[in-house]
Order: C-alpha cells, then sequence, then structure tokens
C-alpha cells in the first residue's frame, strides 16, 4: 500500500543524507588540496615528474565510478582491509580530485614570473618561507576561480557513493523514490540540495576572492 509523504516530510527525509554529503566533500576535499599541493610543488622541483604525471594521468583518465568500485570491492579483498562506505569515498574522492588539483596548482605556479624564485634566493630567504608567504599566496589568488570549480565538481562526484550504499542526499532521494513509487519529487529535492549547496560554495568563493585581493593592494 503506497503511503503519502508530506514534501516537507521528504524534504526533512532527504535532508539526512546531508551530513555524509558533507563529510564525503570535506574530506575528499582535504585530501585533494594536499596532495595535490604537494605533487605540484614537487613536480615544479623537478622531483618524481614522470611517475606524477602518470599518476595524474590515470586518474583523470578513468571513471571515479571505477575507482570508488576499486578501493571499495577489489584493493581490501587484495589487503585483507576491510573499509567502510564513508572511508572508501573520502579516499577515492581525495585521490581523483588530488589529480586535477595538482593540474591547478601547476598552472598557478607556472604562470608566476620566475624572477620572484630567484630574487627571494638571492635575498637569502628560506625555501620554506619563500613558498608559504611569496609564491603559494599569489597562487591562491590566481586559481580560485579554478579551485571553486572543482570543489563544485567534487560535491557532485560524491553522489556516486549511493552506488555502495552510502547515505548520502542521492540515496536518500532514492530510497523515497522506491517507497513511494514515484521519482519526480524525490529527486527535484536532491536537486534542490545539491543546486543550494553550490550557490553556497560560489558565494564563499567570492567573498574569499575579494578579500584576498584586498590583501594584495
Amino acid at each position: 500500500m503506497e503511503i503519502t509523504v508530506k514534501p516537507i516530510d521528504a524534504v526533512i527525509f532527504v535532508g539526512t543524507g546531508l551530513s555524509i554529503s558533507f563529510r564525503l566533500l570535506l574530506g575528499g576535499l582535504s585530501v585533494g588540496l594536499f596532495l595535490g599541493l604537494t605533487l605540484a610543488i614537487l613536480r615544479h622541483n623537478g622531483i618524481g615528474r614522470r611517475p606524477i604525471a602518470h599518476y595524474v594521468s590515470l586518474l583523470r583518465g578513468t571513471p571515479v565510478l571505477l575507482q570508488l568500485s576499486l578501493i571499495y570491492f577489489a584493493i581490501p579483498g587484495i589487503l585483507g582491509v576491510r573499509l567502510s562506505v564513508l572511508s572508501a569515498g573520502i579516499i577515492t574522492f581525495g585521490l581523483n580530485s588530488s589529480a586535477y588539483m595538482s593540474e591547478i596548482f601547476r598552472s598557478g605556479i607556472e604562470g608566476l614570473p620566475r624572477g620572484q624564485f630567484e630574487a627571494a634566493q638571492t635575498l637569502g630567504i628560506p625555501r620554506f618561507f619563500i613558498w608559504k608567504d611569496i609564491i603559494l599566496p599569489q597562487v591562491f589568488t590566481a586559481i580560485l576561480p579554478a579551485l571553486t570549480g572543482e570543489v563544485i565538481a567534487l560535491l557532485k562526484e560524491t553522489a556516486l557513493i549511493a552506488t555502495i550504499g552510502g547515505a548520502d542526499i542521492m540515496r536518500k532521494s532514492q530510497v523515497l523514490a522506491a517507497e513511494q513509487f514515484t521519482y519526480f519529487m524525490p529527486l527535484c529535492i536532491a536537486g534542490f540540495y545539491y543546486y543550494f549547496i553550490v550557490l553556497f560554495v560560489e558565494s564563499l568563493s567570492r567573498r574569499l576572492e575579494r578579500r584576498l585581493r584586498r590583501a594584495h593592494h
């Protein structure tokens, strides 16, 4: 027997998946930023250029769903370690995002005048502080729009966690759709959740960009 759910109850039910979606986004973003920046700096300094290039090419050239399936189903069986759905998602989305992040950071670093590195070294500034205080602030300002695009892409990719049972926004909408025998309303609700998160990310990015530009002037 079909039980009709009120729209507000449907919105609340689908919204219970926000916790998983946010944890996947923040976890994947943290891994992606750290690894992406590290790989870009290593590559710029001529360390491991070929292996890093292969790593980036492999992750950008294969579907995220395939990577998620490998990490959740295949690799744990080989290593004898069982991963939770959340852990598998964070690892997968983080590694995949790191490949794109590394290219974004690399383009930002290469876009800076070479003379800045040479002038800082001539002044005897330690390498760590060259990157921390001179190079990276400029890089982040220049690549912020591209980083925002990657964050939005990552958010939408987190919906794939539903394929391995993750109770995110997408999965909650599918459960509701199966119970109600209609997909239109549940999927529209999920779509609005994703859309409003994207609007929030874009608004946050614009504020951060204005603040960074004021700091440099």
